[in-house]
């Protein structure tokens, strides 16, 4: 899948994620992360991300993806974002649903319509998995990710988690969406 937009923007696309890319992925994850969780993680988890770890987690993905699928957002040849998603875990689904892993776009290239790209993306790519909804996990605390999702069409269902992030839990609600039908 290659999205490509040209004229008076910069060469904008959204592709499968190859094991070329794992240097860059984890750059913009630490990135991203950094400006987006500092008021959610504790600052020593931020402070011990490691980029050598954090490929290597990729590459695992990447190598064996039993359904997962990782998309990367480039401006020219460069790893500005990702979207991963698989099929939800969680207990309480149903089959035919999916679950967006992540989505995270280089703070630099923020406001330019990459998110966006990589989560129509995730939409065509779960639909051509045959997935009927897509669930999610954002902590309670992120505010602008939360409005991103829901202004996109996901909502909360009554579900929300509890996890353990040193000295205070971290409480995560779920949003979902119904994929509908392509038009």
């Amino acid at each position: 899948m290659r999205v490509r937009h040209t004229g008076h923007m910069a060469d904008t696309s959204v592709r499968l994620a190859r094991t070329s890319d794992l240097d860059e992925l984890a750059s913009v994850q630490i990135r991203a992360w950094t400006s987006d969780f500092a008021q959610v993680l504790p600052a020593e988890a931020l402070a011990a991300l490691d980029p050598a770890d954090i490929a290597l987690e990729w590459a695992r993905g990447l190598l064996q993806p039993g359904g997962h699928r990782l998309l990367v957002a480039l401006v020219g040849n460069v790893v500005i974002g990702y979207a991963a998603l698989g099929p939800c875990s969680d207990p309480d689904t149903q089959p035919g649903i999916g679950e967006l892993l992540a989505l995270e776009v280089d703070p630099d290239h923020r406001g330019a319509g990459h998110g966006s790209r990589l989560l129509a993306a995730v939409v065509d790519t779960a639909r051509e998995s045959q997935l009927t909804d897509l669930a999610m996990w954002v902590p309670l605390a992120a505010e602008k990710r939360r409005s991103f999702f829901m202004h996109a069409g996901w909502g909360p269902d009554t579900a929300y988690r509890d996890l353990d992030a040193g000295a205070e839990a971290i409480r995560e609600v779920r949003l979902v969406t119904n994929l509908g039908h392509p038009q």
